[in-house]
């Protein structure tokens, strides 16, 4: 049998584990949010974007 696979080797890598602290959890969240903010963002753009010109050569009425 697998040693990783059995309780032991479950606990001990339990054990193994490096939980992020609050300052490191904050930053991580930070970086997520500004990222899905200006991901968000550039879509709306470029949803705008091709609209107009859709509208600019006559193709959406």
């Amino acid at each position: 049998m697998l040693k990783w696979f059995s309780l032991t080797g479950i606990f001990t890598e339990i054990k193994r584990i490096r939980w992020p602290k609050g300052s490191e959890l904050g930053r991580n969240i930070t970086v997520v949010l500004i990222f899905t903010v200006a991901f968000g963002i550039f879509f709306v753009f470029t949803e705008f974007a091709i609209t107009f010109i859709l509208k600019w050569i006559g193709i959406v009425a």
